[in-house]
């Protein structure tokens, strides 16, 4: 089975990604171990993804935003962050585009079902569902890749999509740095009494992190991290139970709040691979930057990567030009390095410092949330990133 281009992977930036590539008089081939009814219609996995302008743009333009219910859309408006005992507020706001959020928040699930809605609409994109990459080979005259059952497909390019522990990424001989932060993430939705005012809060706490993530009407997203020997008891709680003990946890502020959907756990680990590219080989999505969740910007930059990488590549067919050259590779590398980065940096730097419960570490930890109230440039800079401003905007 001869393709231009293989991805292993049908998350949203590998399906993103193929469907970019569109049109481009390129054959391109998804492989995604799921089953493609698990990816035309994903159930829900808790997580809520801050889409920036620029995602959202981008979505528009590859015909997914159009497959995104408007009531599922819930604009955030203002982020909050607080620091231990403290009611001591650090807020982010739009600043000089007053009047508009700082981004918006859709369900990971109905994403996924939108992108994979455009990307099965594409005449020259083949998929291929139920099925694991045994094997991955790349030369200078191509790459080859193995299925689980057999079958070979070759192409002039494979791109790695598949997830923060990538097996393809291992196979290339990519090294990768891991921080496990040795905490697990809780995510589910909860209704409460009073309204987020679509307000985004970030808390800080000492033994424990909480996020509110305001979805519309009088429910947020409740994120929960937590020691992994801890979280097995908040998950194995009733639902009266649950409910009681993230009333308490999160001090009433919202007055008491239900569970109102399943609840998630995921491993708090973040990767950031030592390269990008090999031979005619790339690795995008989480195989390429897995962030810590604090910044809500993984699925930004699997975006971004999907859509730099396919300009690049439209380009060099349109030219009639080798879309696996190693120099079109490392330009693809270097615009990712540069835009992902000084942020994976500067968040992990964060995570660390706030999990950090001696007491050297928690006077630094309310002094960095003065001092960075005090600077509005630094302000104005954070909540760029978080828009990445500029770009086009939602209607």
């Amino acid at each position: 089975m001869e393709f231009d281009i293989v991805i292993a992977g049908g998350g949203p930036a590998g399906l993103s990604f193929a469907t970019a590539l569109s049109g481009s008089g390129l054959r391109v081939a998804v492989v995604e171990r799921q089953a493609e009814a698990d990816l035309a219609d994903p159930a829900f996995d808790g997580r809520e993804i801050a889409l920036t302008y620029r995602s959202v743009a981008t979505l528009r333009a590859l015909g997914a935003w159009d497959h995104i219910p408007e009531e599922h859309v819930s604009a955030m408006r203002e982020a909050h962050v607080l620091n231990g005992g403290s009611t001591y507020t650090m807020s982010f706001d739009p600043g000089r585009r007053k009047g508009e959020p700082l981004g918006y928040l859709v369900a990971n699930h109905l994403i996924r079902r939108a992108v994979y809605t455009t990307a099965r609409a594409a005449p020259d994109v083949t998929l291929i569902a139920g099925v694991a990459v045994s094997g991955v080979t790349t030369s200078a005259e191509g790459g080859e890749v193995r299925l689980a059952d057999g079958r070979v497909l070759t192409a002039r390019l494979v791109v790695a999509a598949d997830t923060r522990f990538s097996e393809l990424r291992r196979r290339q001989g990519i090294p990768a740095r891991m921080q496990d932060f040795g905490r697990v993430m809780m995510v589910c939705r909860v209704s409460h009494e009073l309204p987020h005012d679509h307000v985004a809060t970030e808390w800080f706490d000492y033994g424990q992190t909480i996020a509110m993530l305001p979805i519309n009407g009088d429910a947020s997203s409740f994120v929960l991290t937590l020691p992994a020997r801890e979280m097995d008891a908040v998950m194995a709680m009733g639902e009266d139970e649950f409910s009681g003990d993230a009333t308490r946890r999160y001090r009433g502020r919202l007055g008491e709040m239900r569970l109102i959907s399943t609840r998630h756990a995921y491993p708090l680990v973040t990767v950031y691979a030592e390269r990008f590219v090999g031979t005619r080989f790339a690795l995008m999505g989480d195989a390429a930057v897995g962030m810590h969740p604090v910044t809500a910007h993984g699925f930004n930059f699997g975006l971004r990567g999907a859509d730099s990488l396919a300009q690049l590549v439209r380009a060099a067919a349109g030219k009639g030009a080798d879309i696996g050259a190693d120099s079109l590779l490392r330009g693809y590398e270097r615009d990712h390095r540069l835009a992902t980065f000084p942020t994976y940096a500067a968040t992990n730097a964060t995570a660390r410092l706030y999990a950090d419960e001696r007491m050297p570490a928690r006077v630094a930890r309310d002094a960095v949330l003065r001092i960075g109230n005090l600077l509005p440039p630094f302000k104005r800079m954070i909540s760029a990133r978080l828009m990445e401003a500029g770009r086009p905007r939602l209607a």
